[in-house]
């Protein structure tokens, strides 16, 4: 199998971290901060490692504003839903994911918030303009996907952080597609919360994901045991405890700092060069077949993340993607949780099919798909 769906999730894992997620049943399979055993502590300091590890990365807040979720959506749910507030108005674009678009969609049909979508077009212009446009008085929160997870576009985040500054919001970034493929540096960009997945750029196990912010007064979603203030019935206000009930996935917290300290010791920079060569060899031979769509006119790495999604003939993405893992390719055809975005560029009828190589993919089996992409094509 040759494996090209790493915006899903990375496969296959490092070495190194699944024998992390192996020791750590070991070495670190006490409950964490719920006793004052030795045992327990170690896993906690572990846990604490972890939350540092990711504050650093992303140049964030402190390591007690970095909360640990099962995943990218279950962080974006707590950030959006856990700081509106009644007749609130929230500004998304027009490629979030549905982890971002049905959360404020069900606060809207809940009568609680009010939403509108700007056009994240790639003339950044017109993205900027449509953007200062949307905003109104009560416009609290802004949510802004760092990478489309079906077209690639990078967008700008800093001018975006500004200009939702200016006008008294907050701006948070869902950094499912962008962890780990683009530098993402809180501080400098201005950016409140960022939600991540641990299992795609991060190369970490799923079932892993985090919340990181600016020290914001969220109303938690879960209440729960925290191993903190037992005989208090409320839920703590001390961060990261608040946002955290229940018992963490260690395993894979463990398995999640591995990941990034190789991600590390590679170099974004060298990752996303890597990729984005793939990439670009994949965009400029699909270009020249006949009956394949592509939908820009050029591979522009300064605004596109490693991802090329295209579609052949009238066929539906889902069939083009059936006869590729037919032939061997495990490639994502279909809608990818994204109708907004699908709108956007006028697939809502047949998908796309998305090709996202890895830094370990090999230049030979992206020559490989083209020519089977040729045959479907003709």
């Amino acid at each position: 199998m040759i494996y090209l769906d790493n915006a899903a999730t990375s496969y296959p894992k490092p070495a190194e971290v699944i024998e992390t997620v192996k020791n750590s049943m070991v070495f670190y399979g006490a409950n964490p901060g719920r006793s004052g055993y030795d045992f327990s502590v170690k896993t906690a300091e572990e846990v604490f490692l972890t939350r540092t590890k990711l504050n650093d990365f992303f140049n964030g807040y402190g390591s007690e504003y970095v909360s640990f979720f099962s995943n990218c959506t279950y962080a974006l749910n707590t950030a959006i839903k856990g700081i509106v507030k009644k007749g609130d108005h929230i500004v998304i674009s027009s490629l979030e994911h549905n982890s971002v678009l049905r959360p404020v969609y069900a606060l809207k049909t809940a009568g609680i918030a009010d939403f509108s979508v700007f056009r994240a077009d790639e003339n950044e212009e017109i993205l900027l303009d449509s953007f200062r446009k949307v905003f109104r008085k009560n416009t609290r929160l802004c949510v802004v996907t760092s990478v489309s997870n079906v077209f690639g576009n990078i967008l700008p985040l800093k001018k975006l952080a500004e200009i939702a500054h200016k006008n008294g919001a907050l701006f948070f970034v869902d950094g499912a597609q962008g962890a780990g493929v683009i530098k993402l540096d809180m501080k400098a960009m201005g950016i409140d919360c960022l939600c991540v997945p641990g299992h795609k750029g991060l190369l970490g196990p799923m079932g892993t994901g985090a919340l990181l912010h600016k020290n914001l007064q969220f109303n938690p979603i879960v209440q729960g045991g925290t191993g903190t203030s037992s005989f208090d019935y409320s839920q703590p206000r001390e961060y990261p405890e608040r946002l955290e009930s229940g018992t963490l996935n260690v395993l894979g917290i463990c398995g999640l700092r591995e990941g990034v300290e190789i991600l590390e010791s590679i170099g974004i920079d060298e990752v996303f060069q890597r990729e984005s060569d793939l990439c670009e060899l994949l965009f400029n031979g699909l270009k020249e077949v006949e009956n394949v769509k592509l939908y820009r006119e050029n591979y522009n790495r300064k605004k596109l993340a490693p991802i090329v999604t295209f579609n052949v003939k009238d066929y539906h993405s889902e069939y083009v993607s059936s006869v590729l893992n037919d032939n061997g390719f495990a490639v994502r055809g279909g809608f990818h949780c994204s109708p907004l975005a699908h709108k956007f560029y006028g697939t809502e009828k047949v998908g796309g099919v998305r090709i996202s190589p890895s830094f370990m993919t090999d230049e030979k089996d992206i020559k490989n798909l083209l020519i089977l992409v040729r045959k479907i094509a003709f």
